[in-house]
């Protein structure tokens, strides 16, 4: 296979493709540790692709544990340019229902405890995040959701909590008073890493119930995995189409993100820190 293989990121109750052929699981080790799990490298429908279950094997990580560093790093490794990830979230809207996609185009960030960036040591660099998701790769998951007749939101913004716990009802307030549409626990490390990965990456937010200001719909978990098994089969079929759809080549900036973000003058970095970061600076330095 000559073409670039497509990346997907499995969320919770998400962990396997249909018409996924040809499997192997690489194991490997990156700088910052090892991935969430072995990523899955095969083909669906003459496409390759590699699978990346987020919580790993059985659901080991929660949202603040999840190695995002190793598994955007895992992808790039093997030849990923482009990274389409599911991920379960709460409604903070009356008009997105439970079972509803959302296709969000901006990200508010409250995580607490996490590292979003590769660039933590000598080398510093400021990538641009005004718009968090790829473009390309949002028009294109808009557009097969309509072709396929599931009801997709097109934008909003996600809104990325610490968790584990689940939302206060003041939390849940607040939120939906600032305009936000829905609620979740990982897309905003992966959208940054990705972005400095120079990686497309664009979300589908399978939308499993209304967190806790919808009174008398209070979230549980049993509802989250009951309302994800309901969403599997749209979200398989919406993700085989896209394999065979997305391009190799798109016609957005994220494949130069990194172009006059870097601020270090390299002979005042550690060498150690060029030499993690190399894969990802060379062309810049």
């Amino acid at each position: 296979m000559d073409r670039p293989p497509l990346g997907i990121i499995g969320g919770s109750g998400f962990y396997r493709m249909p018409g996924f052929t040809d499997q192997e699981e690489v194991v490997l080790e990156t700088p910052f540790g090892k991935p969430s799990a072995p990523p899955v490298r095969g083909t669906i429908a003459g496409r390759p692709v590699v699978f990346l279950a987020r919580h790993g094997k059985g659901h080991v990580h929660s949202p603040t544990t999840i190695p995002y560093r190793a598994n955007i790093w895992a992808l790039r490794a093997l030849g990923v340019r482009r990274v389409l990830a599911v991920s379960a979230c709460g409604s903070l809207r009356e008009d997105i229902h439970p079972c509803d996609l959302v296709v969000p185009d901006q990200v508010w960030d409250i995580t607490r405890r996490r590292v979003s960036t590769f660039f933590t040591g000598s080398v510093v660099a400021h990538v641009s995040f005004a718009d968090p998701f790829c473009p390309s790769l949002r028009e294109q998951v808009v557009a097969v959701s309509g072709e396929l007749g599931m009801k997709a939101h097109d934008g909003g913004t996600y809104v990325c909590m610490e968790g584990p716990q689940l939302s206060t009802r003041a939390e849940s307030r607040v939120h939906r008073s600032l305009g936000m549409s829905v609620i979740g626990m990982t897309a905003a490390q992966e959208a940054k890493l990705a972005r400095e990965a120079e990686l497309c990456f664009g979300l589908i937010a399978a939308v499993t119930d209304y967190d806790v200001w919808f009174e008398g719909e209070e979230v549980t978990v049993e509802q989250v995995v009951a309302n994800m098994g309901r969403n599997r089969e749209s979200l398989e079929r919406l993700l085989t189409r896209l394999v065979e759809l997305v391009p190799d080549q798109t016609t957005c900036h994220c494949g130069q993100a990194l172009a006059g973000a870097i601020m270090t003058d390299p002979a005042a970095a550690d060498p150690a820190d060029l030499e993690t970061l190399q894969p990802l600076i060379a062309r810049y330095l």
